[in-house]
C-alpha cells in the first residue's frame, strides 16, 4: 500500500498491528508504531488501543502502559485494552488496580471490562473484589451472555461458592456446551461428583453433546473417587464418538485409569494413542513412579526423548520420585543433579520430594542437610515440606534438630498450621522429651483431634497410660470426634500399662458410642493386651469373632500368651501359621525356639535353628544411634566396627570400675577381683 503511495490512516494501522501481535512480530510491529508517531496519529484512541494490544500479546507490559499513559482521552476501549493485557501476562493486582482507576475516572465498563476483572480475580482468589465485579455489572444492567455469564460462572466456581455458580447458570440467556462444561468441571473440582453427574444427565436432556472438555471432567471425577465404572463408560463413550484420538481425552484417561490401580490398562491407552503431547508422557510416568516402578519411569524417561519430546520440569520430579519410591537413594540424587545441569532448575516440589524421600528411606541426616541446601537456594519451605523435616527429626530422634526446626516455624509465623503442630508434638514425644511435647501441647489455642492424637500417642510412648486416658475424655469433652487414630493410640497406652478393663471400655464405645468400625488393627491391640494379662481364653475368643483373618501380630501375641502359659502344642499350631504367614521373618522362628527352650525340648530348638540355618534367616541385632556434633553414630548388638571402640570400650570398663568401686563402699561383702563383663 506504501509502495503505490497511499498513506495508511487510522482505519487501516490498527489492522496491520493486530497482525503483528497474532504473528508475534515485534520488529515489524515496532516500525508501524513508528509510522504512527511519525504519522501523529497516536492521539488517535483507537490506534493507540491497538498498539496496548500488540505490546500486551508479545509480553512488553512497560511499552503498553506507556502508549497507555501517553492517550489524552482514554475510553472504554483503551481502557479495556490496557485491563486485558495486564490478565494475559499474570498481572492479575496491576489489572485490578486499573480497574478501580478507570471507575474513579468515571468510565463506565463494558462486558469485556467486568469480564477481565472477574479473571484476574479468580487468578488471585479474590472473593471479595470478584463479588464487587458481579455487583458492578447488575447496576450497569449488562445482560449475562455468553461472555459475561460465563465469568461470572467461572468465578464463582473456581471459588468453591457453587450455590452463587447455580445461580448465575439459571439466569444465563443462552447456555452453551462451554456454560455446562464449566458449571460441571466445578462442581468435580469442588467435591460434588454427584451433583456433577446429574448436571451431565440434564445437559444431555437438552440435546447438547459431550465434547472432549465435558469428558476429561467425568474422567477427572472418576479418578478423585477411584470409580472404575464410571471411568469405563466415559472411556466408551469416547470410542463410540471418536474422541479417543483427542490428546486431553487420552490423557484423562491414561491418568483415570492409573488412578484406578490399572496401570496395564492406562499403559494400552498411552500405546494406543498416535499423538502423544508432554503432557500425555508426564501422566504415564507420574502413575509408575508412584508405584516405585523406576524402572518404567526412567525407559519412558529416555523413550520420549528418542521420540522428540524434551522432558520437563513435572517429568524430572516423577523420575526422582520414582527412584525414591523404590529406595533408590543415590539414583535420586544423581538425577537431580542431572536436571541442573541441563538447565532445569528444581522447584519447591522437587525439594519436598528429595527431603521425604530421604527421610522416608532412613537418611532423616541426609533430609535436613538437603533441607538446609533448599534455603540456601532461595527456596521458601511450605507446610508439607516442613512437617518431612520433622518426621525425619522424629525419626532419628534428633532433639536438636527438631528443635532447631521449631525455631524456624516461630520465625516465620507458620505455628497456627494444625498439620505443622501435630507434627511438632509427635517429634518431641518421638524424641524423648514427653514434658516438652505436653508443654507445647498446652500452648496450642485450638486444638482438633489430629493434635490429640499426637499428644495421645506420645504418652502411650512414655508408659503414661492414665494421663492418655485422661486425654481422650478431654477430647471427648470438648465436643471433638474421636477417629480410628485415636483408638488405637489409646489402645496401645492401655496395653503398655496392662490396663485390660480400661481397654475393653475403650473398644466398647469406639463400637456402641462412636460407630467407629474395628480395624485389624484394633484388634491386634486388644488380643494381644488380653494375651500379655494372662486372659488367654479371652483372646482366641475374640480372634475367632472379629470379621478379619489374624495377621502376624495377633498370631505372634497368641503364640507368646501360649508360651508363657506352656501351651505348647497350640504354640507349634500357631507358629506354622505364622511361618506361612511371614515365611522370611526371623523372629517367628526365634519365638518358638524359645517356647520350646522354656519346655527343655532342646532337640526341637536345634531343628528349629537348623530351619533358620537353612533358609539364611538370621536374628535382625537391636541398634542404637547417639547424635555427636551433628554425625549420627550407630550401634549394633555385638558390632565392634565403630572407628572409636577402643576408646569406646575404655571409658566402659573404666566406669565399671567406678560402679563396683560405688558398690562396694555401700556392700564390704563385695568381692574386688570380680572380672568386668
Amino acid at each position: 500500500m506504501q509502495e503505490e503511495g497511499v498513506s495508511p490512516d487510522n482505519f487501516v494501522v490498527p489492522n496491520a498491528v493486530k497482525a503483528c501481535g497474532t504473528l508475534m512480530w515485534i520488529g515489524f510491529g515496532k516500525g508501524v508504531h513508528g509510522y504512527v508517531e511519525k504519522m501523529g496519529l497516536g492521539g488517535c484512541v483507537f490506534v493507540a488501543s491497538s498498539l496496548i494490544d500488540f505490546y500486551g500479546k508479545c509480553g512488553l507490559l512497560e511499552d503498553a502502559r506507556k502508549v497507555f499513559d501517553s492517550i489524552p482521552e482514554r475510553n472504554a476501549v483503551a481502557w479495556n485494552s490496557m485491563i486485558v493485557s495486564y490478565v494475559q501476562n499474570g498481572m492479575n493486582e496491576e489489572a485490578i488496580d486499573t480497574f478501580y482507576d478507570m471507575r474513579v475516572e468515571g468510565i463506565e465498563p463494558t462486558r469485556v471490562t467486568v469480564s477481565s476483572f472477574l479473571s484476574a480475580s479468580t487468578n488471585i482468589g479474590a472473593i471479595d473484589e470478584g463479588m464487587q465485579g458481579h455487583a458492578i455489572s447488575v447496576l450497569a444492567g449488562l445482560e449475562l451472555d455468553d461472555i459475561l455469564g460465563t465469568s461470572i460462572l467461572n468465578f464463582y466456581a473456581k471459588s468453591g461458592l457453587m450455590e452463587d455458580a447455580e445461580l448465575v447458570f439459571d439466569r444465563m440467556v443462552e447456555r452453551d456446551v462451554v456454560t455446562w462444561n464449566l458449571l460441571i468441571s466445578g462442581y468435580i473440582q469442588n467435591g460434588h461428583v454427584e451433583r456433577a453427574l446429574e448436571m451431565c444427565n440434564e445437559m444431555k436432556l437438552e440435546h447438547l453433546r459431550f465434547d472432549s472438555v465435558t469428558l476429561a471432567s467425568l474422567l477427572s471425577a472418576s479418578a478423585k473417587t477411584q470409580d472404575i465404572r464410571l471411568g469405563k463408560e466415559a472411556h466408551g463413550y469416547c470410542i463410540r464418538n471418536n474422541l479417543e484420538d483427542d490428546v486431553v481425552v487420552s490423557s484423562s484417561i491414561t491418568e483415570m485409569y492409573a488412578a484406578c490401580d490399572r496401570i496395564e490398562s492406562a499403559r494400552d491407552v498411552f500405546d494406543f494413542t498416535r499423538r502423544r503431547d508432554l503432557i500425555m508422557w508426564n501422566t504415564l510416568i507420574a502413575a509408575y513412579a508412584d508405584l516405585g516402578a523406576s524402572d518404567e519411569v526412567l525407559k519412558l524417561f529416555y523413550q520420549m526423548q528418542l521420540e522428540g519430546v524434551l522432558p520437563n520440569l513435572i517429568t524430572w520430579n516423577s523420575l526422582i520420585l520414582g527412584f525414591l519410591r523404590n529406595g533408590q537413594v543415590d539414583e535420586a540424587k544423581h538425577f537431580f543433579s542431572q536436571m541442573q545441569s541441563h538447565g532445569v532448575r528444581p522447584n519447591l516440589l522437587t525439594w519436598t520430594t528429595l527431603i521425604s524421600g530421604l527421610a522416608q528411606n532412613g537418611l532423616g541426616n541426609k533430609a535436613v542437610e538437603v533441607f538446609q541446601q533448599m534455603q540456601e537456594a532461595g527456596i521458601r519451605p511450605n507446610l508439607v515440606c516442613i512437617v518431612c523435616v520433622l518426621s525425619a527429626c522424629r525419626d532419628m530422634a534428633s532433639l536438636r534438630l527438631g528443635r532447631a526446626i521449631h525455631a524456624y516455624v516461630l520465625r516465620h509465623n507458620l505455628s497456627s498450621s494444625c498439620k505443622i503442630t501435630t507434627s511438632l508434638t509427635d517429634m518431641y514425644a518421638k524424641c524423648g522429651n514427653a514434658e516438652e511435647a505436653k508443654r507445647f501441647f498446652s500452648t496450642i489455642l485450638i486444638k482438633d483431634t489430629p493434635i490429640y492424637n499426637a499428644m495421645i500417642s506420645g504418652h502411650a510412648l512414655h508408659g503414661r497410660a492414665h494421663e492418655a486416658l485422661a486425654l481422650y475424655k478431654h477430647l471427648k469433652d470438648n465436643g471433638l470426634k474421636p477417629d480410628s487414630i485415636t483408638f488405637t493410640n489409646v489402645l496401645t497406652a492401655c496395653y503398655h500399662s496392662r490396663l485390660v478393663n480400661e481397654a475393653m471400655d475403650v473398644f466398647n464405645d469406639m463400637v456402641s458410642n462412636y460407630h467407629v468400625k474395628p480395624s485389624i488393627e484394633h484388634y491386634g491391640c486388644a488380643v494381644n493386651l488380653l494375651c500379655r494379662c494372662g486372659y488367654l481364653e479371652e483372646a482366641f475368643d475374640l480372634s475367632h469373632t472379629m470379621p478379619y483373618e489374624p495377621d502376624a501380630r495377633t498370631l505372634g501375641s497368641l503364640l507368646a500368651g501360649c508360651r508363657e502359659h506352656g501351651e505348647i502344642e497350640l504354640g507349634e499350631y500357631l507358629s506354622k501359621h505364622l511361618r506361612e504367614l511371614e515365611p522370611e521373618n526371623s523372629g517367628n522362628y526365634v519365638a518358638l525356639s524359645n517356647s520350646y527352650a522354656m519346655m527343655g525340648k532342646w532337640d526341637e530348638v536345634s531343628k528349629v535353628r537348623g530351619i533358620m540355618k537353612s533358609k539364611g534367616l538370621r536374628k535382625t541385632p537391636g541398634s542404637s544411634w547417639i547424635q555427636v556434633r551433628g554425625e549420627v553414630h550407630v550401634f549394633l548388638a555385638g558390632d565392634r566396627s565403630h572407628a572409636e571402640i577402643s576408646e569406646i570400650y575404655a571409658v566402659l570398663a573404666a566406669l565399671y570400675v567406678e560402679m563396683r568401686s560405688a558398690q562396694s563402699c555401700k556392700h564390704p561383702m563385695i568381692r574386688q577381683d570380680e572380672p568386668a563383663r
